[in-house]
């Protein structure tokens, strides 16, 4: 018996009908030229194989009496027919069918008597270019046994560098036998209180000491940064990104009903590296650059567009290097994205100087964050809070801390296998919550940086114009030319870089972007 850690477990708590907490993805996969096969059956077989690498789809979860505390994972043996099951599709079928299959499935929680997963294969697709079988799955793993690198290490173990599966030396596992006794469970479950409140104790005077630094550290901030208003330098100018408050209200901020829009966009990862080392940013930066012109075009369109800039809330990793284990290690932060600015420039300027803060805050506190935490009647609590939360509608009467959540996964970076099928795409599909109606996450595969859009169908129907927009954030980004000042290397703080981009600010980018579109490098939509 290994108990879910307060993190781990609080996404089952938070669950509810209309808040789904599994993640997952949509590939699309390219079959061997002669094959003839059934590729549900033969996704079960390969998964046989590879169950002993992967413990977190062989496991289910044990409850405690009365739910008191935090549950366990057990061992358990998955039927693979019913985690593995086909889908055959109009044929001829392409993106715009495997979006709304993905739509239509993700609000559909996982069964809790089983291991918490379940992949979906799609048959009845069109060819590819040159008359390729293709075939597409589309994953659920839930947020209680994986994160998003944990699910990147779970894809690992199950592909293949090849169309040839590698051999896996098995081990035989141990399966424990029959049902845990009720005094077995309590006297777990006592012990691991135990044993968290002995962490927080030790880890408590450390803590302390390092928050009070943190805290004097953002009061002398907050004191330059009154000065440096007061005396018109570009400390209090509109590219300063630091100083982060409420988001403005949309209608991302909305109680979120049962229904979800799903759409996808792949962008060519080379081009995005060479534009973003032109300006000295990092890739997430890019991302979140790229999203912040999308979100201004979206809400320009469809009104109203915030005088206030819009609020990210963005996932950070807490794990350690080589760290693989099969959890949730990872917190929250918010960055504001400058939607307010028209000018993409000092939009860029904005976005990079908002993720310095964020980074150098972040930084002192990332050991302090917690992913584990005493849980006795926190399953009644956070269940009970998250009902009331949802009925009475409170995303709306709250004022909002993000609008939405941006997401960057990093992936592998060549080409993947599975079961003999070449992968030709990773569009991540992730989360939706109550006042959160919209989630971007990408992630990167092979030369692209694929993108997968999730949204409460009600709060945001045209999640696929958003893609779109996104799409052409890219290319305003590739075209938009150095501020006179901002040759600085890579390798200089990102920091330093936002300020000389701020006190130099490049001309404003054409209304028509100077490379035409047929011209760019391709984005992979429909066609892909």
């Amino acid at each position: 018996m290994r108990q879910l850690s307060g993190l781990d477990a609080s996404f089952l708590y938070l669950e509810t009908p209309e808040m789904p907490m599994h993640v997952g993805a949509l590939h699309l996969f390219e079959l061997p030229a002669d094959y003839a096969g059934d590729f549900a059956a033969d996704l079960r077989e390969h998964i046989a194989t590879r169950l002993p690498l992967v413990p977190a789809l062989r496991r289910k979860l044990a409850w405690m009496p009365l739910n008191l505390a935090a549950p366990a994972w057990v061992d358990a043996e998955p039927d693979l027919t019913q985690h593995i099951v086909g889908i055959t599709l109009p044929e001829g079928s392409g993106i715009a069918e495997l979006q709304a299959q993905v739509g239509a499935l993700h609000p559909v929680l996982l069964e809790r008597d089983r291991p918490l997963w379940k992949f979906h294969v799609f048959d009845g697709l069109a060819p590819g270019p040159e008359g390729e079988q293709r075939r597409a799955l589309y994953t659920q793993l839930h947020h209680a046994a994986v994160d998003g690198q944990a699910a990147v290490a779970l894809a690992q173990a199950i592909l293949d560098l090849g169309p040839e599966p590698r051999e896996i030396a098995v081990r035989p596992t141990r399966q424990r036998k029959g049902q845990l006794g009720l005094a077995e469970m309590l006297r777990g479950a006592v012990a691991h209180q135990v044993m968290q409140l002995g962490g927080i104790v030790k880890a408590l005077p450390g803590a302390v000491g390092t928050l009070s630094q943190v805290a004097g550290g953002a009061v002398g901030d907050s004191v330059s940064g009154l000065l440096a208003r007061l005396k018109g330098r570009p400390g209090g100018s509109s590219a300063q990104g630091s100083g982060l408050a409420l988001a403005p209200r949309t209608r991302l901020n909305a109680t979120v009903s049962t229904h979800r829009a799903f759409a996808t966009l792949s962008l060519p990862l080379a081009a995005l590296n060479a534009a973003r080392r032109r300006h000295g940013a990092s890739l997430n930066d890019a991302v979140l650059m790229i999203c912040s012109g999308a979100l201004r075009r979206f809400f320009t369109r469809h009104g109203p567009l915030p005088r206030k800039p819009m609020v990210a809330a963005v996932p950070i990793s807490l794990r350690a290097a080589g760290d693989t284990a099969s959890n949730n290690q990872a917190s929250l932060t918010l960055v504001s994205l400058g939607t307010h600015l028209a000018d993409p420039a000092k939009r860029l300027a904005y976005v990079m100087a908002s993720t310095a803060a964020m980074k150098s805050t972040v930084g002192s506190v990332k050991n302090l964050l917690p992913t584990d935490f005493p849980s006795m009647g926190v399953p009644w609590l956070i269940e009970g809070l998250t009902a009331v939360y949802g009925r009475a509608g409170l995303a709306e009467r709250i004022p909002p801390v993000a609008n939405l959540v941006i997401s960057n996964v990093p992936g592998p970076t060549v080409p993947l296998y599975l079961a003999g099928a070449r992968m030709l795409t990773n569009y991540p599909a992730s989360i939706v919550v109550h006042g959160v109606a919209l989630n971007i996450t990408v992630q990167t595969y092979d030369q692209s940086l694929d993108i997968g859009l999730m949204a409460c169908a009600e709060a945001l129907p045209q999640v696929d114009e958003l893609a779109a927009h996104l799409e052409i954030a890219f290319y305003e980004f590739q075209a938009l030319p150095v501020a006179e000042r901002a040759d600085v290397a890579p390798a200089t703080p990102v920091k330093a870089v936002a300020k000389k981009v701020t006190r130099k600010v490049a001309k404003k980018v054409a209304k028509k972007v100077a490379r035409p579109r047929a011209q760019a490098p391709a984005v992979r939509r429909a066609s892909r």
